[in-house]
């Protein structure tokens, strides 16, 4: 059973610092894309990161290039988010998400399937 778990959101002030965590199980890491998304509240969940097994690369939207930082540890099945230099703009839920069978596109929700339930990132001015 595809499971995914985020952790490690909460309050920061503007130019801190969080790490997400999306722990995994029910599937093989290494051989799976995973996406990083956020929903801010009245506005539509966008993605953030994704991982394309097609290249290999690490892909982010336009507004967190250069600050986020996604990465994995497919020992702990764990997939990470390093948010740095936060702004009040970030504020959102994350979720973390798995591409079903039917294919994916990076940096867009499609193909998504499975979701984690979100953790709360909150950034003060």
């Amino acid at each position: 059973q595809v499971r995914l778990v985020e952790s490690g959101g909460g309050l920061v002030q503007t130019g801190g610092s969080l790490r997400l965590s999306c722990e995994t199980s029910g599937f093989s890491l290494d051989d799976n894309a995973i996406g990083w998304f956020r929903q801010a509240p009245g506005k539509e969940r966008e993605a953030v990161s994704c991982i394309n097994l097609k290249d290999g690369g690490i892909y982010y939207t336009d507004s967190v290039e250069g600050r986020f930082t996604m990465y994995r540890d497919n020992a702990e099945n764990t997939v990470y988010l390093q948010m740095d230099d936060l702004k009040p703009e970030d504020s959102a839920v994350y979720s973390c998400a798995l591409p079903g069978p039917s294919g994916y596109m990076c940096l867009t929700l499609l193909g998504y399937d499975y979701w984690g339930q979100g953790t709360q990132v909150s950034v003060s001015s």
